[in-house]
């Protein structure tokens, strides 16, 4: 592994405070891979053998049952994934593949537990990462069983835009279809929600969102901070789709 990619490992929120001794015991252990696009990395139900830090390209965490597929996150760089399974030494309850070209550290589970066991500032930096995504997940949760999927869409476009710094232009992090597939819709769905929206401030090209009447798009989507948010560092865990690009 290259010595850049300790660093920009060793920044993350998860590893950050560890001893320098327990980390570098990971890295000693850790291997990085390049995959192609399309690779499945883990498979729900399978034992969680490693910790997957995504160095370069992107990974989509989703899950089946029977034909039903759904997009769970989206993991950019530098993230991790599925920390869980990884700590409680139990199956996987996602699947991963990459959505590009990707490099990917894989961390053993069982060096990463037995850090986790003797480590204190790890072991708190693993309780606050799973308790991130946790509340990401509740989050997400809600807003699937409360709201419509025109307040769904209407409230994504406008956390997209704060995440973004309030930017009244961005571009979309993901390709529409796991962005319907995260939202619980359609692509047909999506679309027609999109084009609808037109009516309420929102004009999209491509995958370029520019929000010309931030008012009326709040109206519709009726934003609410325990739904919301803000809340970074249910943001920062991995448990969604990644922050919009600049426009």
């Amino acid at each position: 592994m290259r010595p850049e990619e300790h660093q920009e490992i060793r920044h993350l929120h998860l590893f950050r405070d560890m001893l320098q001794s327990s980390f570098e015991a990971l890295m000693h252990s850790a291997r990085a891979e390049r995959y192609p696009a399309g690779r499945e990395l883990i498979r729900q139900g399978d034992p969680a053998d490693f910790l997957h830090i995504v160095i370069e390209g992107a990974v989509e965490l989703y899950a089946r049952w029977e034909e039903r597929e759904t997009t769970m996150a989206v993991v950019h760089p530098v993230g991790s994934f599925i920390l869980a399974a990884c700590i409680r030494d139990a199956p996987y309850l996602m699947s991963a593949r990459t959505l590009g070209p990707a490099r990917i550290v894989r961390v053993p589970a069982p060096d990463l537990r037995a850090v986790f066991r003797r480590d204190p500032e790890f072991a708190v930096s693993v309780i606050n990462e799973l308790a991130g995504a946790y509340r990401a997940v509740v989050r997400h949760a809600k807003g699937l069983k409360l709201r419509t999927s025109r307040e769904r869409v209407a409230s994504y476009l406008l956390r997209q835009s704060r995440l973004a710094g309030n930017a009244p232009t961005y571009v979309l992090p993901v390709e529409k279809r796991l962005l319907a597939s995260y939202l619980g819709m359609t692509p047909e769905n999506l679309s027609r929600t999109l084009k609808a929206l037109a009516a309420d401030g929102v004009v999209l090209d491509g995958l370029r969102v520019t929000i010309v009447d931030r008012d009326r798009l709040a109206a519709v989507a009726r934003p609410d901070r325990l739904i919301d948010g803000p809340d970074p560092d249910a943001t920062n865990a991995g448990a969604s789709l990644p922050p919009p690009a600049s426009a």
